[in-house]
């Protein structure tokens, strides 16, 4: 490695311990030592208003594409499945990989409580460059990494062999994890899930973690570490970060058809709907109604029920807020009564609220486990 790369890892670990001033001396050693570029590959998207632009390594100067490489930031690598250098120009659809910034990266691993020794399952291993670091932190041998998608499987093993890096990497569905070398120290998913997998409470060595982010279909997240018990029951509560992972595949929201808007029954809303534009509201809204997507309007939002077809929407009228609801489900009750529970308790963020999890039930609750408590769909 060159001198002006050393000097430009030092710099992309500069910017992280500013934005992150309790950054570990181990972590920030790792950013040091892993070579962001790598792991690149030979284009990136670039945001372009509602598309995608490939930016082509071979097309932009050096100085340009170091720049790229090495600030903290998320690069979008794949789109509904295309990767960059595939791409004849720009395109439209929704982010399916990316070179997650290295800042959010480290945040996760720090936040998993790794001190050296650990077996650890990575799920996602993506472009390969959060695998390098665990890598560097715990060692080849310690790390197994799953990966979904064949072709980012493959690159990330070129990735991390150019790099130096040999840890046991398999291809399949990270979901499953990976029965054949459990049981793990610590599971640490570089994706959201609507739930814990019950393969990873299975695979998990007794007071072993798990660290992921909880999210769903209206795109609230909450990263949590969990420990499990001598009973197989995990539990912990939420990080203060708001932190935004890719739903892992088989999660994802289901293709929906164009909206057509019910009218209804309508009564006057309840509460604003500007709380969904809280983080801790809207994640509070989706534990109320883990089926519905959300969406936003010039006037208002529009709720809609994936499995029902139900939906609500709101509108701003002279003497306030309106709610219009059609379908088997009344959507806008239930996120409703959850937003006022939530107001009740004085609108905490997310380290008020915890989560415990078996293989067979999963409950958010807000305060403590007696609190007012909400089922994730397993």
């Amino acid at each position: 490695m060159t001198t002006d790369t050393t000097a430009l890892r030092r710099h992309l670990a500069d910017q992280i311990q500013a934005d992150n001033p309790a950054l570990g001396p181990e972590w920030r050693a790792a950013v040091e030592a892993v070579d962001r570029d790598l792991f690149l590959g030979p284009a990136v998207y670039r945001p372009d208003n509602t598309r995608w632009q490939p930016v082509r390594r071979a097309a932009v100067s050096q100085q340009e594409w170091q720049h790229l490489a090495y600030t903290d930031r998320t690069w979008v690598t794949q789109v509904d499945g295309l990767n960059a250098e595939d791409a004849p120009g720009p395109v439209t659809g929704s982010p399916t990989s990316s070179a997650t910034l290295p800042s959010l990266v480290v945040r996760t691993l720090q936040a998993a409580g790794l001190r050296g020794g650990e077996k650890v399952l990575e799920i996602g291993t993506g472009t390969g460059y959060s695998t390098a670091i665990l890598c560097h932190r715990l060692g080849d041998d310690h790390v197994i990494s799953i990966e979904y998608d064949t072709s980012l499987a493959a690159t990330a093993a070129t990735h991390l062999t150019a790099a130096g890096y040999a840890p046991t990497l398999v291809t399949g569905d990270g979901l499953q994890g990976h029965k054949e070398q459990a049981e793990y120290d610590a599971i640490v998913a570089t994706c959201a899930v609507r739930s814990i997998p019950a393969s990873w409470l299975w695979q998990l060595a007794e007071r072993g973690t798990i660290t992921t982010t909880i999210s769903g279909w209206m795109l609230a997240s909450g990263m949590i570490r969990l420990t499990l018990d001598d009973q197989d029951i995990a539990h912990g509560r939420f990080l203060p970060d708001t932190i935004s992972y890719m739903l892992a595949r088989p999660h994802e929201r289901p293709p929906q058809p164009v909206f057509l808007r019910q009218d209804g029954e309508a009564r006057p809303a309840q509460v604003d709907p500007a709380l969904l534009d809280v983080w801790a509201g809207l994640f509070v809204a989706q534990l109320a109604a883990p089926s519905a997507t959300l969406m936003h309007t010039g006037n208002g939002v529009i709720l809609r029920d994936v499995a029902t077809g139900s939906q609500a929407w709101t509108q701003e009228n002279d003497n306030g807020w309106m709610v219009h609801q059609h379908g088997p489900l009344r959507l806008w009750d239930q996120v409703e009564a959850a937003l006022q529970t939530w107001q009740a308790a004085g609108a905490p963020e997310l380290t008020e609220f915890g989560m415990t999890a078996t293989a067979d039930q999963q409950i958010i609750w807000l305060g403590s486990p007696d609190g007012p408590r909400w089922q994730l769909p397993v």
